[in-house]
């Protein structure tokens, strides 16, 4: 029988201050992209995932200080969050409404593979599957106009529906729905408070500041 595994799902946003050992001692850590946790954030690396269209993906795969940094060597696995057949349905659409995102859509997901293949890791795609649905269960909570959910959010989906086994606790830390205009992180923030409320994952907490000495 499977034992009861505690993901972590450490995104790159703020962290709570003392949480380090505690994200380390997770049994699964996921991490994104440049890895920007690491430290405040804890060092343990089972996972990362990265954007793998456009300009962050080219920017990783382009020069060797990604290649080299500690997450990156400590990480088994890769996952690429974007599927290339829908990213590349998208382009068309994409050039009439945002022209200035023409790159957006360059897909470099082999580069990810024969990194990962040559340092002897695994690599995987998350399935188109997960994009449609995840895209069907955000339209309940009113997104504005978005291009693409965040990483952080498809990353979650995936999670939940494939990688996670039942009685598997899935922990959120570094997730302040924020930043890059075209992410629907308004609704994004609803529709994770939505599922903490279901019970099917939870936001990790701050620490509480140890007891101070009484009088003076």
């Amino acid at each position: 029988m499977q034992s009861r595994r505690v993901i972590m799902i450490v995104g790159n946003g703020e962290v709570p201050e003392g949480a380090a050992a505690t994200i380390d001692a997770a049994d699964l850590v996921v991490r994104f992209n440049d890895c920007r946790s690491v430290g405040r954030g804890g060092r343990k690396t089972d996972v990362i995932a990265v954007c793998n269209t456009g300009r962050p993906a080219l920017s990783m795969l382009g020069g060797g200080r990604w290649k080299t940094s500690e997450p990156v060597r400590q990480a088994r696995e890769f996952w690429s969050v974007r599927s290339g057949a829908k990213f590349a349905a998208m382009r068309a659409a994409l050039a009439e409404a945002h022209p200035d995102l023409d790159d957006f859509c360059d897909d470099y997901t082999t580069g990810f593979e024969s990194f990962a293949r040559a340092t002897g890791r695994r690599h995987r795609v998350v399935p188109i599957g997960t994009h449609e649905q995840l895209e069907q269960d955000l339209a309940r909570f009113a997104p504005a106009p978005y291009v693409a959910p965040s990483s952080g959010l498809v990353v979650i989906a995936d999670i939940l529906s494939g990688t996670a086994s039942a009685g598997d606790e899935i922990v959120l830390a570094g997730f302040g729905h924020s930043g890059w205009e075209w992410h629907p992180f308004a609704a994004e923030r609803r529709f994770v408070n939505a599922l903490a409320a279901e019970g099917r994952l939870r936001r990790l907490s701050p620490l509480p500041l140890p007891d101070l000495p009484q009088g003076a």
